[in-house]
């Protein structure tokens, strides 16, 4: 489908729900700073299990802004939630050759203050860094700060779809709602911001979630990776009109 009509049939978005608070257990990705440090946009709530998997959602989450000491934890989850749950949509080279060239922390959305950090306290008593996901009000489609393809100037609210960026859950939380928490939370904010549409590029991964959260497929790409390699994307989008509607500010 042409990329015209496809725009076409973006739908309205939905009002954002409140952003969760809940806990996940312990990871592999490691340790941040005290809760206390952090400033925090959650609250509590219990979750169903999962359709398919039978898995319990999470019951407690932090959603907090992400802060230019996670870089290292970051980059430690984005490296596992590639590896761990994108295999089944691509080859093995294509994966370490995205997480050289493409995948990683873009500290500029860490700077604009529009990356979220996802992290559970409950389990060990301290917080660990479980899921990652952000928007912006920047070109950029996608792209770590290694990418070469960046286009970082300012959109404008009134003609430019906000970007849903660099979603990564670790694989040991995968389909436990935390992507849903930290999508509602960017969604928030870029209506705030003022932006009524939003567009990304999912990867082939995500399209399933993203489609689910009322997004729909505008066209496939191809992002270079050298060597021959390509990985396949697709560029969705949202047209959110009411996105902002009964939400709370925060």
């Amino acid at each position: 489908m042409p990329a015209s009509q496809a725009a076409e049939k973006l739908t309205e978005g939905q009002p954002p729900l409140a952003v969760p608070r809940a806990t996940v257990a312990e990871t592999q990705v490691g340790r941040a700073r005290p809760k206390a440090e952090f400033k925090t946009i959650s609250y509590s709530n219990k979750f169903p299990r999962h359709p398919k998997s039978g898995e319990r959602s999470v019951t407690h989450m932090l959603i907090r802004l992400a802060k230019a000491r996670d870089v290292r934890l970051l980059s430690e989850l984005i490296a596992a939630s590639v590896r761990g749950l994108q295999a089944a949509d691509y080859s093995a080279a294509q994966l370490e050759s995205a997480l050289r060239t493409v995948y990683g922390v873009d500290t500029q959305l860490i700077s604009d203050g529009t990356y979220f950090a996802a992290e559970e306290t409950e389990s060990s008593g301290e917080p660990l860094l479980v899921g990652c996901g952000g928007w912006s009000k920047r070109r950029t489609l996608y792209g770590g700060d290694q990418f070469a393809g960046r286009e970082d100037s300012l959109l404008d609210p009134a003609t430019d779809a906000a970007k849903i960026r660099a979603f990564f859950v670790h694989p040991a939380w995968a389909r436990r709602g935390i992507g849903g928490m930290i999508l509602e939370a960017c969604e928030a904010a870029a209506w705030a911001a003022g932006f009524r549409r939003l567009e990304m590029g999912a990867t082939l991964t995500g399209v399933p979630f993203y489609r689910a959260k009322g997004y729909v497929e505008l066209e496939a790409a191809e992002v270079p990776l050298g060597d021959g390699l390509t990985l396949p994307i697709v560029r969705m989008g949202k047209r959110a009109l009411d996105l902002g509607r009964g939400a709370k500010s925060w």
